[in-house]
């Protein structure tokens, strides 16, 4: 496959052209000179992201052939940009937004910047803030009361586990509804032997940030669409919240993935199921998630450990995990991983099991929960606001929202009274003070 955006890039950086033009390196700052050799801006012939109709354009074609979408849009802001995006088209057609809960903090900011009023739909309890599974008779409820909507959703969450998406587009559908779907963490879903991608299984948008599961760099991120009428609106939907001076090496890095994806995806994919599950195999007394693959999720309260405490011990015998707390820990894998990686995961495991205390195995107490609203998203992320202990915040109202960075189930979102229920599980995840509405 043909990489525009690169070989432009390597094309310029080779030539003896004097840079009067940014960025301010010159190409040729002595401390990142291999990086700053391919930093341009949109020069002559360098096409431009959000009028792209030059080398761009043709690698976002290319993309979106490899993922057999109606468009697919880079950005070089991550999937928050795309999460802005799509919310916006759905301002834009006056759609009211629900949401199941356990989104990423970028939808609640992006929320009150388009002054959203979420209906939030709650998972059930999964263990943690972290999961949850989507009632389908929930969200057709939802759907019914508030027909020519949107339902916003995560799948995978952090922990690996996907909705029923196949099912939950053909309500949204039956409803005169769209189907939104942060697949932030399923770039790479729609290369196994049957692809489980949003897109391919109904979602109308979707964005995927190929930093996670492809090898690119941090920042890329591509926002797909099955709709015709979506792909005519999207771009300029980004373009309300991008910087005007997109990273040309993170659009490189999206062109080469595209290079990766039609030459080796499948076959690295198929080589890492084998050693993923070789890998479950070699520890049949602990418990993994449900989930795709990739996200191999160890349950280590359940299976009688501290997640934490795992995670350090790991850490001393050389490997670092995506994500702990005392419930879970999480490996994220990539289809770039090789064997000896899991050879090497599988050792530092076994000896961290061995150096570990063990006590009783806990199912984690954990219930979703809705607290009372006071006000508005944005009113209250744009209020005035001070930062108090939790122990003193009962009856105050959240201003800005305490949850890990990842995807989850915000205790209180902005706007919401903090009550006795919050100040616990706040207490819970080691969140020791909250910032209130003053």
């Amino acid at each position: 496959m043909n990489t525009p955006i690169y070989d432009f890039l390597l094309k310029y950086s080779s030539s003896d052209i004097l840079r009067c033009h940014m960025p301010g390196h010159k190409g040729r700052f002595k401390y990142l000179e291999n990086i700053c050799n391919t930093d341009i801006t949109e020069i002559k012939g360098a096409d431009s992201l959000f009028e792209a109709d030059g080398i761009i354009l043709q690698s976002e074609k290319n993309m979106s052939g490899l993922y057999n979408t109606a468009a697919s849009f880079y950005s070089a802001g991550g999937s928050t940009l795309c999460i802005q995006a799509m919310l916006a088209a759905m301002k834009y057609e006056n759609r009211k937004v629900i949401a199941v809960r356990n989104v990423h903090r970028a939808f609640l900011n992006a929320a009150a910047l388009l002054d959203i009023d979420v209906i939030w739909l709650m998972p059930k309890y999964n263990g943690g803030l972290l999961s949850g599974e989507i009632d389908i008779n929930d969200a057709e409820m939802l759907l019914k009361k508030y027909p020519s909507s949107c339902l916003y959703i995560t799948s995978p969450d952090y922990t690996g586990k996907t909705a029923d998406i196949k099912k939950l587009s053909e309500i949204c559908h039956k409803y005169d509804s769209v189907l939104l779907t942060d697949n932030a963490h399923g770039a790479h879903l729609h290369f196994f032997e049957e692809s489980i991608h949003p897109i391919y299984l109904g979602a109308d948008i979707c964005c995927d940030s190929a930093h996670k599961m492809l090898p690119a760099l941090t920042g890329a991120a591509v926002l797909h669409t099955s709709s015709e009428k979506y792909a005519k609106i999207l771009r300029q939907c980004m373009s309300i919240f991008a910087s005007t001076s997109p990273s040309y090496l993170i659009m490189a890095s999206l062109d080469l993935c595209n290079k990766y994806i039609s030459e080796s995806i499948r076959e690295d994919i198929k080589n890492n199921l084998v050693f993923i599950d070789n890998f479950r195999n070699n520890f049949p007394d602990i418990k993994f998630a449900d989930g795709e693959p990739f996200h191999i999720t160890l349950k280590a309260s359940e299976s009688g450990y501290n997640g934490n405490r795992l995670a350090e011990l790991m850490r001393i015998n050389n490997v670092e995990c995506e994500y702990s707390d005392s419930d879970i820990v999480i490996f994220l894998m990539s289809p770039m991983n090789c064997r000896e990686d899991y050879e090497k995961l599988s050792d530092s495991l076994a000896k961290s099991l061995t150096s570990a205390e063990k006590h009783e195995k806990i199912s984690p107490l954990f219930s979703t929960h809705l607290p009372e609203r006071a006000t508005s998203i944005r009113d209250a992320v744009f209020s005035d606001f001070e930062e108090i202990p939790v122990e003193n915040s009962l009856g105050r109202i959240c201003a800005s929202v305490k949850v890990p960075c990842p995807p989850a189930v915000p205790i209180a979102a902005s706007g919401e009274i903090i009550d006795e229920i919050c100040i616990n599980i706040f207490k819970r995840y080691g969140i020791s003070s909250v910032i209130v509405v003053k």
